[in-house]
């Protein structure tokens, strides 16, 4: 089993350019606190472009500006709604890489954590698929974007476990018993099975050797597959107890060129 370089391309256009759309909206969302007189106005972090010539600190003065950011904003979620209907092209992915730079310029490098890694993990391949296939091979271009992509989403998982493994904490399992604690429908109840340590150390050992065993996920395609619909119940869950909705999509976009990988080395 395995799936063709076409259907793991278009899978990654529809999934990343949903990611943008959802991106896109909760910025529309909360303009208001982006504004000049919001508690993330361009002002309280422009001096960490101090360094910067003066035409660059000018340029991101100039698309912070209230009525720019809103034309940037519905330009991206048009863009990102012909990645879906349509499919990738230069301009298209071009522009919505940029973008994307400039936003996480403007936060210092992420907004929202490992959902931007993986979006620009993500716009980075499919920026090298369009590049390479303007020279003429579009199936070259395509193939190496994927392989980045696959490279970049199962080496997020295997760092993330090999940090737990490293941390006293996470292996006793407090760390997961605390992080849950913190959660959108936390504090936990005094009575929660999470706060029983065999409990929480069985958790916390599945997630920690999940992550570190990715690489096994290209040793054959059909555990791919397994492997990334297990990832996708994990980001939902994560999504439920954290209300973290952007990683849900930011990480589908990166599965179809894992399992296509995994397809092509067996």
């Amino acid at each position: 089993m395995e799936i063709s370089l076409a259907l793991a391309a278009r899978s990654v256009e529809i999934l990343c350019g949903i990611s943008l759309l959802i991106q896109s909206i909760e910025f529309l969302n909360i303009r208001e606190a982006l504004g000049p007189r919001g508690v993330w106005a361009y002002s309280i972090g422009r001096d960490d472009l101090a360094h910067a010539s003066g035409p660059v600190q000018s340029l991101f003065a100039f698309l912070a500006r209230e009525d720019v950011w809103l034309i940037h904003l519905v330009l991206r979620v048009l863009a990102a709604l012909v990645l879906v209907l349509d499919g990738a092209s230069l301009p298209l992915v071009g522009f919505l890489f940029a973008g994307t730079l400039v936003i996480l310029i403007r936060w210092r490098g992420a907004f929202n954590g490992g959902s931007d890694f993986m979006t620009i993990v993500v716009l980075s391949g499919l920026l090298i698929a369009m590049v390479v296939g303007a020279s003429g091979d579009l199936a070259l271009g395509w193939r190496a974007g994927l392989i980045y992509i696959a490279i970049h989403a199962a080496s997020s998982y295997f760092i993330s476990g090999g940090i737990k493994l490293l941390n006293p904490e996470w292996r006793s399992g407090e760390a997961l018993a605390l992080f849950l604690d913190g959660g959108i429908y936390g504090p936990l109840s005094r009575l929660s099975l999470f706060w029983l340590r065999p409990v929480a150390m069985v958790c916390s050992w599945a997630f920690i050797l999940w992550e570190c065993l990715v690489p096994l996920a290209f040793l054959d395609v059909e555990f791919a597959v397994v492997y990334c619909a297990i990832a996708g119940v994990f980001h939902c869950l994560v999504f439920w107890y954290f209300g973290l909705n952007r990683f849900v999509f930011a990480w589908l976009a990166g599965f179809p060129a894992i399992i296509y990988v995994a397809g092509q080395l067996n």
